[in-house]
Formats: C-alpha cells, sequence, structure tokens
C-alpha cells in the first residue's frame, strides 16, 4: 500500500509485534518436558494438567488439543487423564541437527474460553551415533627438516551426537615420532593435529604409518579410525603463509550460483616446485563441500548451489594452503549468508467452524497461526481483511489470530462469505500470501412466511359442483429447510355461525382452495375469510391474509311475476274505457328475477290476445297500452297472454294472463268498479290490489332492492261487507318476503288509504301511516263513505 493511501482504505490491520505477546491472558502459563529421543510411539512424555496446574477435566470439558508451529503431530494427549505421549519417535540429529538443547515448541489450544498455553518439549540426546572419518586415508607429506614441534592438520571425525555423547578425543596407534592434539576452534569443533615429536630422517625411515582414533564422551563410548600415512620428503624450508589469518564475507542468500564468494592469496619464499601453492577445503563438512568450491590455483571461492538462511545462516571454512614440498598453511574463511524476502507469509489453521447460526454475537470462527521463516522486517507481518466484511480479526500470543463475527447475520441476506485473509510482511519487497475460506451461514426461523398479497378475491360460478379448485394463495418464506416449509389453515371466521369449514378447504400443502358444496348466488354472494401460513420452525411464525370469494350469478331463477297476480281466486280485470285514445295505459305487468345482472334484465313480449292488434305490450316495462282506438264494433272482454323472459344464457320466462274488459263511460283503469264489472267480479268483496315493484338492478358486486307494497281496499258498508274482505294468496299485508334470499328482513310499514266519494270516484282522500293499536281513521259522518284500507311495505 502506498503511504498516501494508507488513511483512505481504513484496512484493518494486526500487527505482529513480540511485545504484544505478554500482553495475552490466553498464553500466560507454560510448561517443559523432556524425552530421551528414539523413544517409541506411545511412550509416556508427562502429565499436562498436573505440569499446568490444571484439572484433568478441564482438559476434557474445554476441547484442549495440541498443535505445533510446523503442523506436525508429534505429540498426543489424553484428556480422560492429561498425559502427554509420543506420536511417533523423535531423532533428535534430525530436528535439531548440532543445536543443543533440542527443543521443540508447542501450543495447547483450549476453548470456551479460549486460552492458548506454552510447552516446550526437549528431546535429549543418546549415544546413537559413532564418530566417522569422512576420509579412511590421510596422507601427509611432511619435509624432513622439519622442525620438532611442527604441526600438521589431520582431517576430523564427524559425530551427529551432541553435548556429552559428542566427539570428545583423538588418539594416535603407538609411534616413535608423532603424538596427536587436539585443537578446539571458535565454532567449538575439535580438530586433530598431528604434533612432530621427534625429527625426521628421510634416508633413515621415507614413511610412516598409524592409526587415528576419535572417541566420544558416551557411556559406553563409540569410536571411529582413519589410516594415516605419513610420507617423508626432502627438505623444504619454507610453509606457505596467507595474506590474512581470518576472512569474513557477507553475501546475500538469493545469490545465484557461480557467484564469487571470496579469493584467498598465500604466498611461499621457496622457489620451484616448493614454491607453487594449490589451495584445499580442510575439515569441510558436507554442506561446505555441497555448497561452495575453491579454485586450486587462484584461491578463488564460488557458490555452487543455492543459499538458505532459513536454513544455515553461516559457514566456517578452512583453507589449506600447500606449496609443491607439502608444507602447508591455513586461514579461515567466515561466511556470513544475510537473509533476503524470499519466503512468503504461512497460514496454519487449527480449527474452523462452518456454518455459523444467523443471528449468532462474537462467535469465533476460526484459529489459525502466521508465520515468516525470514528474519528482521522481511519476518515481520500484518495480517487483514477485507474491509466490507462483517468479521474481525483478532490477535493472540505466538502468532496465533481468531476470526471471529463482528456482529449477528443474516442468512436471508447472505449465506455464505468467501473471506480472504491477507498476510503481508514488511520485506522489501513485500511478500504476501492470501488464504480464502468459504463460510456458510445456517438458518434461524427468524422470518414469517409472507403472503404475495395481503388480500385474495377469487371468482367462481353458483351452483358449482363440489369440490371445485377455486383459487390459491401463496406465501414464501426466506428461512431455509423446515423454517422455510410452509403450511397453510383456515382461521376460524369471525362470525361463529358461519359453516366455513363446510363451505371451503383448503389444501395445507400448496394453499389450493376448493369449494365443498354448490354456492347459491342468491343465498350467497359474498364469503370473507381469513387463511394462516405458519412455517414448521421452532418455535413456529405465521402470517395470515384475507380471502374475498364473490360468488357470480347464474341464470337459474326464472322471472316471476308481481302483478297481475295469477294465482287468486278470481282473475285480475283490467277496465278500458271505449273512448281511450291509442297508447292508452290498460295495465302494467311488474316481474322481478332473483338474479342479477343481465340475467334479470327483463323484457315483456304479448305473445297472444283475443283480438290481435288492439293491445301492444312495450317490451322494456310491460306496459299494456291500446294499438289504435276502440270501436262498439270490439268485443268487450278480452284475454292477454303476456311473455316475460329474461336476458340470461339460456334465457328463462314466465308467462301471465291478462283479463281486459272494455267498458263504457268508465276512465279510471286502475279502479274496477263492481256496478261496471258484476259479470266478472263474481260477488267477491271490492278488492283494489296496487303493487309497486321497485327492482333495482346492480352490478355485480351489489344487491336487488325491493320495495313491495300490497294496498288493500275495502268498502267500509257492513250491510255490503257482510261477508267481509278476503286476501288472495300471495305476498301481502302481513307477509313480509325475503326477496333478495339472504334471510334479512329490514324495516316494516303500514299505511292507511281511504278513497273519497265511494266506489264511483277515484280521489284518495287521505294517505298516512297507522299508530299501532289505532284503528283506521276513515270519516264516519260523509255522505259518502269512502272505501278505507291499509296497506305495508318492506325495504330491503
Amino acid at each position: 500500500m502506498e503511504n498516501g493511501g494508507a488513511g483512505a482504505l481504513r484496512i484493518r490491520q494486526v500487527l505482529l509485534l513480540f511485545v504484544l505477546l505478554g500482553m495475552s491472558q490466553a498464553g500466560s502459563k507454560s510448561g517443559r518436558f523432556s524425552v530421551a529421543e528414539e523413544m517409541q510411539s506411545g511412550s509416556y512424555v508427562g502429565n499436562l494438567a498436573k505440569d499446568l496446574g490444571l484439572e484433568v477435566g478441564e482438559l476434557f470439558s474445554r476441547g484442549a488439543q495440541v498443535v505445533s508451529n510446523d503442523n506436525k503431530h508429534r505429540l498426543q494427549l489424553d484428556l480422560n487423564n492429561g498425559n502427554l505421549l509420543l506420536s511417533e519417535a523423535l531423532d533428535r540429529e534430525e530436528l535439531c541437527g548440532f543445536t543443543e538443547p533440542c527443543v521443540l515448541h508447542f501450543q495447547v489450544l483450549m476453548k470456551n474460553p479460549l486460552q492458548i498455553l506454552r510447552i516446550e518439549l526437549e528431546v535429549r540426546d543418546i549415544n546413537d551415533h559413532s564418530p566417522v572419518f569422512l576420509e579412511k586415508e590421510m596422507l601427509l607429506e611432511i619435509p624432513e627438516h622439519t622442525p620438532v614441534g611442527a604441526i600438521f592438520l589431520l582431517e576430523s571425525a564427524k559425530d551427529l551426537d551432541v553435548g556429552i555423547n559428542a566427539l570428545k578425543s583423538y588418539t594416535i596407534s603407538p609411534n616413535s615420532h608423532f603424538r596427536i592434539k587436539m585443537r578446539v576452534n571458535p565454532d567449538n569443533k575439535k580438530y586433530p593435529e598431528l604434533v612432530l615429536d621427534k625429527a625426521l630422517d628421510y634416508e633413515e625411515q621415507s614413511q610412516l604409518s598409524f592409526i587415528l582414533t576419535a572417541v566420544d564422551g558416551g557411556s559406553p563410548p563409540r569410536s571411529g579410525t582413519a589410516s594415516v600415512w605419513v610420507v617423508v620428503v626432502d627438505s623444504n624450508d619454507n610453509s606457505p603463509e596467507f595474506e590474512q589469518q581470518f576472512y569474513e564475507v557477507k553475501i546475500p542468500e538469493n545469490s545465484i550460483q557461480g557467484s564469487l564468494v571470496v579469493t584467498v592469496a598465500a604466498w611461499d619464499l621457496d622457489s620451484g616446485k616448493n614454491g607453487e601453492i594449490s589451495y584445499t577445503f580442510s575439515h569441510a563438512s558436507e554442506d561446505i563441500r555441497k555448497t561452495f568450491e575453491i579454485n586450486q590455483k587462484s584461491g578463488q571461492v564460488t557458490l555452487t548451489s543455492s543459499l538458505d538462511f532459513e536454513t544455515i545462516q553461516s559457514y566456517s571454512i578452512i583453507i589449506q594452503a600447500t606449496d609443491g614440498g607439502g608444507l602447508s598453511g591455513k586461514s579461515t574463511v567466515r561466511i556470513q549468508v544475510m537473509d533476503v524476502n524470499d519466503n512468503t507469509p504461512e497460514v496454519t489453521v487449527s480449527s474452523i467452524t462452518s456454518p455459523i447460526p444467523e443471528n449468532s454475537l462474537e462467535t469465533v470462527v476460526m484459529i489459525f497461526s502466521i508465520r515468516d521463516r525470514d528474519s528482521g522486517d522481511n519476518g515481520r507481518m500484518i495480517c487483514s481483511i477485507p474491509e466490507d466484511l462483517p468479521f474481525v480479526l483478532k490477535s493472540s500470543i505466538e502468532n496465533y489470530y481468531t476470526l471471529e463475527t463482528e456482529g449477528t447475520l443474516d442468512r436471508e441476506s447472505r449465506a455464505q462469505y468467501n473471506i480472504t485473509i491477507t498476510v503481508t510482511d514488511l520485506g522489501t519487497p513485500r511478500l504476501k500470501t492470501e488464504h480464502n475460506i468459504t463460510l456458510m451461514v445456517s438458518d434461524v426461523n427468524d422470518n414469517a412466511p409472507a403472503f404475495t398479497q395481503t388480500s385474495y378475491t377469487l371468482f367462481v360460478r353458483e351452483n358449482n359442483s363440489p369440490a371445485l379448485h377455486i383459487g390459491s394463495v401463496s406465501a414464501t418464506d426466506r428461512d431455509a429447510g423446515a423454517n422455510a416449509q410452509v403450511t397453510y389453515s383456515l382461521l376460524p371466521p369471525q362470525d361463529p355461525q358461519l359453516p366455513l369449514a363446510s363451505l371451503v378447504s383448503i389444501n395445507a400443502d400448496n394453499g389450493q382452495l376448493f369449494a365443498l358444496r354448490a354456492l347459491d348466488y342468491e343465498a350467497l354472494r359474498v364469503l370473507e375469510f381469513g387463511v394462516g401460513a405458519a412455517d414448521r420452525g421452532s418455535p413456529a411464525l405465521s402470517s395470515q391474509a384475507l380471502v374475498r370469494v364473490l360468488v357470480l350469478d347464474a341464470n337459474d331463477n326464472s322471472p316471476f311475476v308481481l302483478y297481475p297476480l295469477q294465482n287468486g281466486s278470481a282473475p285480475c280485470t283490467e277496465l278500458v274505457p271505449r273512448a281511450a285514445e291509442p297508447g292508452y295505459l290498460v295495465s302494467k305487468v311488474v316481474a322481478v328475477d332473483g338474479d342479477s345482472g343481465q340475467n334479470a334484465w327483463l323484457s315483456y313480449q304479448l305473445l297472444k290476445a283475443t283480438e290481435p292488434g288492439l293491445f301492444s305490450v312495450w317490451p322494456h316495462n310491460g306496459e299494456v297500452r291500446t294499438a289504435r282506438l276502440l270501436s262498439e264494433r270490439d268485443a268487450a272482454k278480452h284475454r292477454l297472454l303476456v311473455l316475460v323472459k329474461d336476458n340470461g344464457e339460456p334465457p328463462l320466462s314466465a308467462s301471465v294472463t291478462l283479463h281486459v274488459l272494455l267498458v263504457d263511460g268508465f276512465s279510471q283503469p286502475y279502479l274496477p268498479l263492481p256496478e261496471a264489472a258484476a259479470d266478472a267480479a263474481q260477488a267477491d268483496p271490492l278488492t283494489v290490489y296496487l303493487v309497486i315493484a321497485l327492482a333495482s338492478v346492480s352490478s355485480l358486486f351489489l344487491f336487488s332492492v325491493l320495495a313491495f307494497i300490497a294496498v288493500r281496499l275495502c268498502k267500509r258498508n257492513r250491510a255490503a261487507w257482510a261477508g267481509g274482505c278476503s286476501e288472495p294468496e300471495g305476498h301481502f299485508l302481513g307477509q313480509l318476503v325475503d326477496v333478495s334470499g339472504t334471510g334479512t328482513l329490514s324495516q316494516n310499514y303500514q299505511h292507511e288509504v281511504c278513497l273519497r266519494g265511494g266506489t264511483a270516484t277515484n280521489e284518495f282522500k287521505f294517505l298516512k301511516p297507522i299508530i299501532p293499536n289505532l284503528p283506521l281513521q276513515c270519516p264516519e259522518k260523509e255522505e259518502n263513505p269512502p272505501f278505507c284500507s291499509s296497506f305495508g311495505f318492506s325495504i330491503q
């Protein structure tokens, strides 16, 4: 990241500083154990609980586990008793080489609460290696004039053991000229030196041989041998000498093969062959021989293989310069390998939890550690995650981190997170490692089912077949699994008397609604009820919606004729004066239809007449009128057959018969007088029925309103009405009609009607309401007593 953008990006970073290690309470305890190398797998190491002052049950309840930086499982923890056991045999030489003491570092992770404890395991050396000479035979050429006390370097033996088991001393077999002396270098390595105790005489003995023995300090000790051959050469008075007795070189670890490391130089005062110098490595280990080489003529030391600071930080090389006469000198070259940023950070995951339940607070998702094999700034690291995620990194000890939720998660908003953990070192150039994890969010039942609509309006035609599918409701649940499985049910109706369960049913699985029986538009036009949707979570969540079922009308009702009545004891006769003009209103056929809409639209048609062409029926209102002028030649009695037909499909109809009597001098068509129509009245009391039908045919969603008024006029002359007034069959006074079919009856009204002047007039004296329990108020003293009666009507 550039310096200018550090503040803008606001990336959360955690810097690995060693000073933070002492701040974590989780790592406040540590333990140390010791075990000898090569012990078998399953060998007892120690009791972790006892060493750390913990209860055995605490290890089990907190899910303790042992992990290491290199993620190799060399120890196993018995949670039942707290014992630490070896998971494999340990080879100290393989693990630590010559490093002493050999200490392996482990961490004990315990959860609930999170705690990280440090433990160390020291692998003790056993004497399982003998000293070994790389060269089984050594050849020394020593001039005869070499002074007594001269020292000659011999090849050293190598012992992989350390400490007391390491190489301790050298001995040589008895001889008359040499003794052995041991030299300890600054790197603590021991080299044998051959010391001349008695002057050599080429002429007396040209060569000598003896056995060089290397002995370690083990019990019992181990040893290795090599043969030493000494060739006595003729005199060479001067040994080579180096310009410097100690060379120090620094070289970057990323140096390429063939790079020049250092050039050493020595001179010899002798001349000729005795002054010719050749350079070789002396006492060089295998690592040195495979990494460097020296030019025997020029003394140039070059790199032959790659360097790795993280494996070996320095080399100490003894270079021997030998002249042609066999004399030699020595110098030490110390090569310091310089660290470069050539290792990317490493991420080791100890535990991960997925899926994470939504709505969880501050949950530990992942425990991991990071490391960088470089040193200095090259090994210092920064750990971060993207800013826009609801997670946070928290540092622990020993480069351990926890990834935790920063707040509650919502699976319905996001069910999966792809999290990239970026670890960047502070070297030049910076190297980084990205570790990707996929975290799933598991569902919690926190969403109630939601209907696609708050209310549903469904249509179905009346007279349907039972079990007819009338529509569906649908609800969805944003949760998952059982929390999203929706079941549907009918809610109890607000009206407890509504038999909802016998009218409709709902499929609990898919929300389909069915009519359980045939519906009757005239009885039930609108059905409203609630439906519920519940999920299968625990606890279950639910919601509800309103369903409104509109029953569509079918043409299943024939027109009903209100006037003229057809079921009376005597037919109704209309009186028409012969002097009536064309278009004279003879009567009006009044009919209603229990259906609605066009199924209730009525038309009228004259099907049959005694004298065709004399009368006509208006098709839209049922008015019967004269079609022409009447004459004396026209018959007095006429019979008309009128057809009333609705506009349904197929249309239904009813017929009505009108009786018309042509009279002379009578001008009021609605007041038939007994004197003028005695032959038709058949001695029945004078009865006038006034029918007023108000039919308001609504649209599909409104009810029909019918006002039915029956007026009964009776002559209030006791002599004339000895037989009293009779009421024809039908719905009249005292019988309120449920016209709409809903079973609801509204207001009941009673009125008194009096006709002034007797039967010969048509003047209404009064029309007023009747007060309950009071007699009719017709005047008694008038010269011509009126006809009086009462009528009632109901309005719905």
